[in-house]
């Protein structure tokens, strides 16, 4: 996720995480880029207080909210961002029906000069069983690319996750 990051080039940089659990990638991130702002979106307060205990002094440059993907109006209230980033909170839609919708409300939030780096599961030989919850590669660049964004690129398939990243809207 650093690295990509890194092909921004807005400075400071603003950060968007969806589904921010207990900050692991929030540390990593506000250490690595050391001039950005972060927003940290996750549907558990217990997680928000786990991720300010981890953070310590870096919270100071963190915006908790507390929401979840599922419900209509989610993002409003979030910021645009230069980057939207997500780690394995997809699949905790409950359904992959539901992914295509999250990445149209996703969309708004990332800047046109901006990225989404997407991390999650993917089902099949190398993944999970679950075809229900799960997406291949495929269906995950389908559901990204059919909601604006650009240049849609599988970066990396390992350990049963994928990552793609993708260049703000159209």
């Amino acid at each position: 996720m650093a690295e990509e990051l890194a092909r921004v080039s807005a400075t400071p940089l603003s950060i968007l995480e969806l589904g921010s659990g207990p900050g692991f990638l929030a540390q990593h991130l506000l250490s690595t880029f050391p001039s950005s702002t972060y927003s940290a979106v996750d549907f558990s307060g217990a997680m928000h207080q786990l991720a300010k205990e981890r953070l310590g002094p870096l919270t100071a440059r963190v915006t908790f909210v507390q929401t979840d993907f599922r419900i209509a109006g989610w993002t409003e209230g979030l910021p645009s961002v230069d980057a939207v980033v997500t780690i394995q909170a997809v699949h905790e839609l409950r359904h992959k029906g539901r992914a295509a919708s999250f990445y149209r409300d996703v969309r708004p939030l990332v800047r046109p000069s901006g990225m989404l780096p997407a991390c999650d599961h993917l089902v099949g030989e190398r993944g999970m069983n679950n075809s229900e919850l799960f997406m291949t590669p495929d269906e995950h660049n389908a559901a990204i690319k059919e909601r604006g964004f650009s240049a849609v690129e599988l970066l990396m398939l390992k350990g049963g996750l994928v990552l793609f990243r993708a260049q703000g809207p159209n």
